[in-house]
């Protein structure tokens, strides 16, 4: 009798509350600490949500769902979710599992506000049910691709393994810079250890590497096998997805991973709101929060906005996109369409270079803001 009731009880609990799904790498070989950063964005705005009443006066619940970067398990979480009854779907790191994510959701017809995926193309075809928070791969890289030929680099070597994601970036970088006297060269992962990397650069007399692999293999060995290298003292490496943004990275690296240049979406000065953010994240992290955990808290401001003003029936979130206009902790969040991505985009979200500080590997400096 208790039994019972205590189960009505929570099913009840449960019909009252707007479910939200949430994917986000949790386990290897997802970048982990990614995933750790943005669930802990997306929790604490539902949490802040909940604290002033809800929508409505129900309750936002996050129900999050591992992808351990597998585009086949993120699908699988997709159906799974929307078979929960979710009203809208949130999160996911990874680009190519984002991608696989959107193309299930758009097929259920289940609203996807991407928090942190860059991929341009993340549906095949236009959609009105995915919106995305971070800057496009080629708007994100071509800042890059400018900010190398401004140090002097012509001759840029890039590091690669299969991927749609990093296929995508070698070719942003490849388009851009041609015109502008640039050559990029490519390196197959597949076929060099890190030791011949160290030889196809000093052969191509490459003045910068790029590392387009996963973290922290084979990046990790890679940077320790080209600072040791007495031939390439001079030779800039770069990694525009952010591998040395994690704690990981320093950890592993130490001050072979320092002065190593990497794209993130911050602004040089966080708002009012953005700094309290930061100050609640820090305490639920217990460590400085990345980028990626401010993409999860404006992905949950974004979407309570969706919620308030367009109710919780899925094509109508799916049609609050245009109409968003929100405060988020690094600027205010409009959606457009824009030529070449197949979703509703935020145009844009600030962008910065930074590395790690070779007088205080621990300390993140910015060497330029797009």
């Amino acid at each position: 009798m208790n039994t019972s009731s205590s189960s009505s009880g929570a099913e009840r609990a449960a019909e009252s509350s707007i479910r939200i799904g949430a994917l986000a790498p949790l386990t290897r070989p997802g970048w982990v600490e990614a995933g750790r950063h943005l669930i802990a964005g997306l929790e604490l705005a539902v949490h802040e949500v909940n604290d002033a009443g809800g929508i409505a006066g129900r309750p936002l619940e996050l129900v999050v769902r591992d992808t351990a970067a597998d585009p086949q398990k993120a699908a699988a979480a997709v159906d799974e979710l929307a078979g929960l009854g979710v009203t809208a779907l949130v999160g996911e790191y990874h680009s190519v599992v984002a991608r696989a994510a959107a193309a299930r959701a758009d097929a259920l017809g289940l609203p996807f506000l991407c928090s942190s995926a860059v991929l341009d193309e993340l549906t095949e075809r236009p959609t009105e049910w995915v919106a995305r928070l971070a800057p496009a791969q080629s708007h994100g890289w071509r800042i890059y691709a400018d900010f190398l030929l401004r140090a002097g680099h012509s001759r840029i070597a890039v590091a690669v393994q299969p991927s749609v994601y990093w296929a995508s970036g070698t070719r942003v970088l490849r388009d851009h810079l041609a015109p502008r006297g640039g050559t990029v060269i490519e390196l197959d992962m597949l076929a060099l250890t890190p030791a011949a990397v160290c030889d196809a650069l000093v052969r191509d007399r490459a003045t910068a590497l790029l590392l387009l692999v996963g973290h922290p293999e084979p990046a990790a060995s890679i940077v320790t096998s080209v600072r040791r290298d007495p031939r390439l003292g001079e030779i800039m490496i770069g990694a525009p997805a952010g591998q040395p943004e994690s704690a990981e990275w320093a950890t592993l690296l130490g001050d072979d991973g320092v002065a190593i240049p990497f794209l993130r979406y911050l602004p040089e000065v966080l708002s009012p709101l953005g700094a309290r953010v930061e100050t609640a994240l820090r305490e639920r992290l217990a460590e400085a929060p990345s980028f990626v955990a401010f993409e999860g808290y404006d992905t949950i401001a974004v979407l309570a906005d969706a919620l308030r003003s367009h109710g919780t029936d899925r094509a109508r979130v799916a049609e609050a996109w245009p109409h968003v206009a929100v405060e988020g902790t690094r600027g205010w969040i409009r959606f457009s369409r824009t030529p070449g991505i197949s979703v509703r985009q935020w145009v844009w979200a600030p962008v910065q270079i930074v590395d790690r500080d070779p007088a205080e590997p621990g300390r993140l400096r910015v060497l330029h803001s797009g």
